[in-house]
């Protein structure tokens, strides 16, 4: 593989809190290797604004690894740019050339809202998995894994589901800023193991309304959250969702 450099203009969106009305900002970037990531790239970018006395731009992440969720950044309108299954800060700077011009955003979404720059709120996701994604009995000590019988469809499907990590790229893609991937996929997961079960029904029921009260949009199947989640969720886990949704409001006592 070719290691080269080059010279990138980035139009970044700057906003000091939610109630600021943001604008975008011009930059200019040089001798960016393509074996850098994009966010190594944006650290050389707010090394050169902190030199300059200029404010950096703030932007979201920790393990660098693709693993944690936090590196939300739509690029050139894409959450988490142009590679397919994959999150911001595994993203090369070899998927550009010399002389690009490369847009950065912010999710958009009313129910993440922007703290600064890049950064957005998207704690409504922990509000939702504290209305019910877990399993909340006393299992004692660890028992050994295959203590309790799984199917192996179903513990390989739970396992794909758990594969989310809550970036929020789904609700950036969709149209309607829906939440049901990513819900989904913490229904789903659960709902396939038999650990899941005692708190099956009132999970999903408690799950979906506080979706709702977070201001999420509705779905309407278009599949755009699949198609840029960096873990490959799949839009089968939403199907999963309305059953369980469904089989749980006729049955829920009254």
């Amino acid at each position: 593989m070719e290691h080269y450099t080059m010279n990138l203009t980035l139009k970044v969106w700057r906003q000091k809190n939610s109630q600021d009305k943001g604008r975008f900002e011009t930059y200019q970037v040089k001798n960016i290797s393509s074996e850098m990531s994009f966010l190594e790239m944006f650290d050389v970018l707010n090394e050169e604004l902190i030199r300059e006395g200029k404010e950096p731009i703030a932007f979201d992440h920790d393990c660098r690894e693709g693993i944690c969720g936090m590196c939300s950044m739509y690029i050139d309108g894409k959450p988490h740019g142009p590679w397919h299954a994959n999150t911001t800060c595994q993203l090369h700077m070899r998927a550009y050339k010399d002389g690009d011009t490369i847009v950065v955003e912010p999710w958009r979404a009313n129910a993440f809202p922007v703290i600064k720059d890049l950064v957005v709120d998207r704690t409504a996701f922990d509000r939702i998995i504290q209305a019910g994604g877990y399993i909340s009995v006393n299992t004692g000590n660890a028992v050994d894994a295959n203590a309790i019988p799984v199917e192996k469809d179903k513990a390989d499907a739970a396992f794909a589901a758990a594969a989310c990590i809550g970036c929020g790229a789904c609700v950036a893609a969709c149209k309607n800023s829906s939440a049901m991937l990513f819900l989904s996929a913490k229904v789903s997961h659960l709902a396939l193991l038999p650990q899941g079960g005692p708190e099956r029904k009132g999970r999903v029921l408690n799950m979906v309304a506080q979706m709702d009260r977070e201001g999420f949009g509705a779905c309407t199947n278009t599949g755009a959250c699949e198609a840029v989640c960096p873990k490959e969720i799949s839009i089968a886990n939403i199907a999963r969702l309305n059953a369980e949704y469904i089989g749980a409001g006729l049955t829920a006592e009254k």
